[in-house]
């Protein structure tokens, strides 16, 4: 028999396409799996997690070898049916991790997400460079990006702030919302439909919460806590204190995550390229293939901000994500099947 968890933001039991099933994942069950039953994970504790089934919610039961760790709201795993005990988790269709300081491994933000939701205000929170780090991520994870910009009605033009956003990156999306309002739901319905899921990302007190809430449609006694900017210097107030799986009213999941005060690049070469493609599709023109960009004679990219056609500031930004990435991200040696990962010896 199921065990299920309380909550009432899971009370209608979804199908499993609507939860996000796709056949990349029924293609990795094994002929011997076929009786297993399919569950996705809502939340992710220290020692324990909770996941959605076509039955409902239901708390997992986990083999003594499990690190929670391992595991991202998101991810789709393979439970015995009367015991819910995990057997495995399936492949990913995309994933979100960031490497934090000092540590080895990537944390893991989310799983099997279609969208992913970056949220920042109309305010002095709004930063360029910041906004282009969770870009890199997202590119580099196989996510689509949106930019939503919140707070639009505390501004008395929301335009700058849009042109800014949407100047970022090529055919990025850009949407302008209140958060509080219902009109944020269909702005961002055709995202969030039926087996869809979007993730929202973005520093503190930007609205985060007070949109998962909108998206949601919950209740007070089921609402995420919400905090806003300081006045004194537009900080945030950390609310969202772990990842979890919600519904959003338009049928589709949304993965709600804390305020990162900091993101460090790592291992998104190609999520740089497409970020900043205006810049890399110039650099095979240098007439030095070894070119720095920075005082070479026949540089392409300098000849560009010469003339006006790119950013400095953009142009200097790109080089510093160019340069950190490479510092972070691990170097893979040895022969084949004795490859050894090792950091960077880094220049002080």
């Amino acid at each position: 028999m199921q065990k299920t968890v309380n909550s009432t933001d899971h009370h209608l039991a979804p199908s499993l396409l609507a939860l996000g099933w796709q056949d990349f994942f029924a293609q990795q069950l094994g002929p011997d799996e076929s009786g297993c039953a399919p569950l996705r994970i809502a939340t992710v504790h220290r020692s324990r997690m909770t996941a959605i089934s076509e039955h409902g919610p239901i708390k997992l039961r986990l083999p003594a070898h499990v690190n929670t760790t391992d595991f991202a709201v998101g991810d789709w795993l393979l439970a015995e049916p009367d015991t819910n005990l995990l057997i495995r988790r399936l492949e990913r269709r995309s994933v979100l991790q960031r490497q934090t300081v000092g540590g080895r491994t990537p944390q893991l933000i989310a799983a099997n997400v279609d969208t992913l939701f970056i949220v920042t205000s109309c305010n002095d929170d709004f930063n360029p460079a910041r906004l282009e780090r969770y870009l890199a991520l997202a590119n580099e994870a196989g996510t689509n990006p949106v930019i939503v910009l919140t707070k639009a009605d505390q501004v008395p033009d929301a335009n700058a702030y849009q042109q800014q956003a949407a100047a970022l990156q090529r055919d990025l999306e850009v949407v302008t919302l209140n958060a509080k309002t219902q009109d944020a739901v269909a702005a961002l319905a055709r995202w969030c439909a039926d087996g869809q899921t979007v993730a929202l990302v973005g520093s503190s007190g930007v609205g985060k919460s007070t949109l998962l809430n909108t998206l949601s449609n919950k209740s007070l006694e089921e609402a995420q806590l919400t905090g806003g900017i300081r006045e004194d210097d537009a900080k945030g107030r950390h609310t969202t204190t772990s990842r979890s799986l919600h519904t959003t009213q338009v049928g589709g999941w949304v993965i709600d995550t804390p305020g990162m005060r900091t993101l460090h690049v790592s291992d998104v070469s190609a999520g740089l390229e497409q970020l900043f493609a205006e810049i890399t599709e110039l650099a095979p023109q240098c007439r030095f293939r070894d070119c720095t960009h920075a005082h070479e004679p026949g540089c392409a990219i300098q000849a560009a901000v010469g003339s006006g056609a790119l950013d400095p500031a953009r142009v200097e930004r790109w080089r510093k994500l160019t340069q950190e990435n490479l510092s972070n991200t691990p170097v893979v040696t040895g022969a084949r099947g004795k490859k050894k990962t090792q950091a960077r010896n880094r220049s002080r």
